[in-house]
């Protein structure tokens, strides 16, 4: 019987529980049981209350754009298919065209840019690295449809114009956001990361995966 050789997989979500990082003023990851297996019930059953910006997840654009789509809207193409990793380990505040352009030839149109040596995944970094949002446009310029980055957001904290979100909306691109990339090397890869069908949220869990090309 035929069966395909297995391609090496990164998992590149960060683990999810109520030490998850958040925005200040967010809904953490909460859980409570509503049903537990006793004598007079088979199954556990959670219940579970959290932002859509909790661990790895796909900002829709609801989130920037008050006319925006809601993630359970979003096409799916642009979150399955092949993707560049590219290392701005250290840099801060913010990821310049300049960081990124040693690996920028022939990009395909997912790039995933790497800032953390390691991911805080049980804080939250106020002083966050983020992407300039002239970056964002010379990627769409190469043709890029998808950017995702290790950070919680690709705008600093404290931005409440949010430059490279808007950048986004103007390109029609998709985001990625809190990716855990501390172990994947620079190189192409296909990612998997496709969010739920949240018909009024204004972004998506998703469990984000890297597979080595064949």
């Amino acid at each position: 019987m035929f069966s395909e050789p297995a391609r090496r997989l990164w998992d590149i979500s960060p683990p999810v529980h109520a030490a998850s990082p958040v925005f200040p003023g967010d809904t953490p990851y909460q859980q409570r049981w509503s049903a537990q297996i006793t004598p007079g019930c088979p199954v556990n059953v959670a219940a579970l209350t959290l932002s859509p910006h909790v661990g790895a997840h796909a900002d829709a654009p609801l989130h920037y754009d008050p006319q925006g789509a809601a993630a359970g809207a979003l096409d799916l193409a642009p979150y399955l298919g092949p993707c560049r990793v590219i290392h701005a380990i250290g840099v801060r505040p913010l990821v310049q065209w300049a960081h990124l352009a040693h690996a920028a030839h022939a990009l395909p149109p997912r790039v995933l840019v790497r800032t953390y040596q390691r991911m805080p995944v049980n804080r939250w970094d106020d002083a966050l690295p983020a992407l300039a949002p002239d970056a964002v446009h010379r990627l769409a310029d190469a043709g890029v449809r998808l950017i995702g980055i290790d950070s919680a957001s690709i705008d600093p904290a404290s931005s409440k114009d949010l430059p490279s979100h808007q950048a986004i909306r103007q390109r029609d691109m998709r985001v990625l956001e809190n990716l855990l990339l501390d172990d994947v090397p620079e190189g192409d890869y296909e990612l998997i990361a496709l969010p739920l069908k949240l018909t009024q949220a204004d972004a998506s869990p998703v469990r984000a995966v890297l597979r080595a090309l064949a």
